[in-house]
């Protein structure tokens, strides 16, 4: 089983910054792609940034030059930069690993449980 624990949720101001982790652990053979999205209140959970293994990385439009995601497959441990934060980029933020279990599987997803990323004055 593949758990992720994310962390480094919270309060910030406009024009602010926070740094989101989201760390796998568990039994498993390797982790594919990563990714963060989002959810907003009345809205649908959207995808915010994600990256490959080999460290190719996109990202929505509405923030892009503003979130950096970036990795540490030793770690199996996924980042995201977030600065410039607008009250507009208020959300849960979710993390997402897509992991091969086994040599003999095929790949899955997995969730984090979600950290609430709140901005505002």
């Amino acid at each position: 089983q593949v758990q992720l624990v994310e962390s480094g949720g919270g309060l910030v101001q406009p024009g602010g910054s926070l740094r989101l982790s989201c760390a796998a652990s568990g039994s498993f053979f390797r982790i594919d792609a990563m990714a963060w999205y989002r959810q907003a209140p009345g809205k649908q959970r959207e995808l915010v940034a994600a990256t490959t293994s080999g460290g190719a990385t996109n990202y929505a439009d509405s923030v892009k030059g503003r979130f950096t995601i970036s990795r540490d497959n030793a770690k199996n441990t996924v980042y995201l930069q977030m600065n410039s934060l607008k009250a507009e980029d208020t959300a849960v933020y979710y993390c997402n690993a897509v992991v091969q279990p086994t040599t003999s599987r095929g790949l899955f997803d997995y969730w984090g449980q979600g950290t609430q990323v709140t901005v505002s004055s």
